[in-house]
């Protein structure tokens, strides 16, 4: 009785961990690199009564993704609904959920599937009175086979193709309330024909990233496994085709900046070289000021005043003559340098006019009224009486 008692006790305890398991949904595989986007398609129409429309996803496996077709599937339960599968960002990695029914439709990462799965729900019909009515403007379905129809206009509001959520330009959706609630009822994972129908998928070269490049060869199938069906919808070709090393993971590397540009240590190759100029040859500290009228007389040429009887020498200005450590105005060249602009020659005013150069010979001083007048009386004094 202990054996078996054990043996309930363990089976039991194997039954809730894999209703916890089928809870939760998530599938112990992380990877770095986002799936592609979704693909576009036409959804088939619906075979019959009681099919309920679950939408295609990209799955994982072999180091690639490989497309899983939306289907029409038998529900198993009156009653129940399709929770679709979706990929979330977390612990450095996108991890896969799996989808499962329920009474509600639970949190599916805010994807939109399109066909009554607008990221929040479902509104491609409803279970009343244990019979499934389908919404036409939501579903593909014949009016003439299946009559438990009706007509809501769907609002969608989200319209992308983005098949993720969270990460580097994932789906930024949580759950609700509602959702979360959902998330801990009873859930039933995906049937045999469904399970049947991914592995058919995995198994076709066709469906991989890597082969179609985000557009599968088959997208959609009226039922599952029904690949080579003639109903079965084709991806249609939209825009940039699907590369894996265009959708890494969120942590994305830091962008290169642009190498600094030292402006003070090097030369700019747009812009010309400035000509090596001395100190002393900057246009601020070498232009002479020549056009100041007091500037165009130099102190050594003025007359002297105290010492007029001297001439003035009239020496030749040394050429070639270097220049003196200190910067003083009156030994600065007189003549502008070549790197400045030549100012325009101006005629001096005749007021300032140099001195003409005196003669060689020193002139007399004029002599005093009083030496001149003794001069004139000495030859009266040695001439003779009469």
């Amino acid at each position: 009785m202990r054996i078996i008692s054990l043996i309930r006790s363990t089976l039991f305890a194997f039954v809730v961990l894999a209703m916890s398991m089928s809870a939760f949904g998530q599938i112990g595989i992380s990877i770095s690199i986002a799936p592609p986007e979704l693909p576009v398609y036409e959804q088939p129409l619906c075979p019959g009564d009681g099919y309920l429309w679950t939408p295609g996803y990209w799955a994982y496996s072999d180091d690639d993704y490989y497309f899983v077709p939306g289907t029409w599937v038998m529900a198993p339960e009156p009653g129940l609904l399709w929770t679709p599968a979706y990929w979330g960002w977390g612990n450095n990695g996108y991890i896969f959920n799996e989808g499962y029914w329920g009474q509600t439709v639970g949190f599916y990462g805010g994807i939109s599937y399109g066909y009554g799965y607008t990221g929040d729900g479902y509104q491609g019909g409803r279970w009343q009175g244990g019979q499934f009515y389908y919404n036409r403007s939501a579903s593909n379905v014949n009016v003439t086979n299946i009559h438990n129809v009706y007509n809501t206009t769907v609002i969608n509001t989200t319209v992308n193709r983005v098949s993720y959520n969270g990460g580097n330009g994932g789906i930024v959706a949580r759950p609700t309330a509602v959702q979360e609630t959902a998330a801990h009822e009873r859930h039933i994972p995906p049937v045999a024909a469904q399970t049947q129908h991914a592995q058919a998928a995995r198994s076709n070269p066709e469906q991989r990233a890597a082969v179609n490049h985000g557009a599968p060869q088959v997208a959609a199938t009226p039922k599952p496994g029904a690949f080579s069906d003639h109903a079965v919808a084709h991806a249609k070709a939209t825009g940039t085709p699907y590369t894996a090393t265009a959708n890494r993971a969120a942590v994305q590397p830091p962008a290169k900046a642009p190498a600094a540009r030292p402006e003070t240590n090097a030369a700019r190759t747009d812009r010309p070289a400035p000509k090596a100029q001395p100190e002393a040859n900057r246009p601020e500290a070498n232009k002479p000021e020549t056009n100041r009228p007091e500037a165009n007389k130099p102190e050594p040429n003025r007359a002297p005043a105290a010492r007029p009887n001297q001439p003035e020498k009239n020496q030749p200005e040394p050429k070639n003559q270097p220049e003196p450590k200190r910067n003083e105005p009156a030994q600065r060249p007189q003549t502008a340098p070549p790197a400045e602009r030549s100012q325009p020659e101006r005629t001096p005013p005749p007021a300032e006019k140099r001195t003409a150069a005196q003669p060689q010979h020193p002139q007399p001083a004029p002599m005093k009224p009083e030496e001149q007048k003794k001069q004139e009386e000495k030859p009266k004094e040695n001439e003779k009486p009469q």
